[in-house]
């Protein structure tokens, strides 16, 4: 299969919304020298060249070619498109209380952007980000699988945080997803969780109540952040960072990012966050679950509940 980006040699990535998630992940790419041109757009004008001027003063310590505000219409010739724009989650609001505006704003943004180059990969970041990916991909016509969203790449980053808290060792030991909607009704499928080769069943330390407890933290972890600084955007900056990475070097990496599902236990077409082959073609297939019953029940009930918040659109 051809490559999308094979051709890329200086890539360009487009971020729509320059709030404190835009701005934080253009940062990050920024730092982390992965593209040669970053494009900010934000219908906030002064925030938008606040953000881009503020990046800019740091151009002298990196390898990035240039960051520079722009249109939606310029937006249509990046390589990878970042849609972070939306109305924001406040205390007390679960993502799918936002769907309804941001449904909105996402169909006024891509009618604004027009028609794509079947080469364009866009990467999903706004919530509630299931639905929306379900809905850009409508949206945008573009091959399947170059359209995704970040799915549940955070809350598997916070649960190996957690868990390498928990028994005292690098979080990099740790391995593991959290899968479903990037919010209430994902679950920790522990069947995937292993700490420096070992699975979490064979570690005494993780009993069913440490497990109870680390579940509960990774669920509420952006509920709690939102709450005491206003909102999250370090932890999502690395991790969409880390995915524009896979997608630029064609890594392959196995990232439980949501993309539409091939049949599954009776779940086809929706999307959530589930276990990709992420490359320079984006989600490039579906990797292998095996869960066990109980596991393979909260993930369906997950789809489920997310397919039909779309179906209400």
């Amino acid at each position: 299969m051809p490559s999308v980006v094979s051709r890329i040699h200086s890539p360009t990535v487009a971020i729509i919304g320059a709030g404190f998630v835009g701005s934080t992940i253009a940062y990050a790419l920024a730092i982390k020298n992965i593209a040669s041109e970053l494009l900010l757009i934000d219908i906030n004008k002064d925030k938008q060249e606040g953000e881009v001027m503020d990046i800019s003063d740091a151009m002298c310590f990196l390898e990035t070619g240039c960051v520079r505000s722009a249109t939606y219409k310029e937006a249509r010739k990046a390589d990878i498109i970042i849609v972070t724009a939306g109305v924001n989650q406040k205390p007390g609001d679960t993502r799918l209380d936002l769907l309804e505006k941001n449904a909105g704003i996402m169909q006024s943004i891509f009618s604004s952007i027009g028609k794509l180059s079947k080469d364009t990969i866009v990467i999903v970041v706004s919530n509630p980000v299931d639905v929306l990916t379900q809905l850009i991909t409508k949206l945008t016509k573009l091959p399947a699988g170059q359209v995704f969203g970040t799915g549940t790449t955070l809350d598997s980053a916070r649960l190996t945080s957690i868990v390498g808290q928990e028994l005292g060792v690098s979080p990099q030991s740790v391995r593991g997803f959290v899968l479903g909607e990037h919010g209430n009704s994902q679950f920790v499928a522990w069947s995937t969780v292993t700490i420096g080769g070992v699975p979490a069943k064979d570690i005494k330390a993780l009993n069913a109540k440490v497990k109870k407890r680390i579940e509960k933290r990774v669920k509420q972890e952006a509920y709690t952040i939102i709450e005491k600084k206003g909102a999250t955007y370090y932890g999502i900056g690395l991790t969409v960072a880390d995915i524009v990475e896979a997608v630029l070097f064609d890594q392959k990496k196995i990232m439980p990012i949501s993309a539409p599902l091939k049949k599954w236990n009776g779940v086809s077409g929706t999307s959530l966050g589930s276990p990709h082959v992420v490359g320079r073609n984006g989600a490039e297939r579906q990797w292998p679950m095996t869960l066990p019953p109980q596991e393979k029940k909260q993930f369906v009930a997950s789809a489920k509940l997310l397919q039909s918040m779309y179906n209400s659109l």
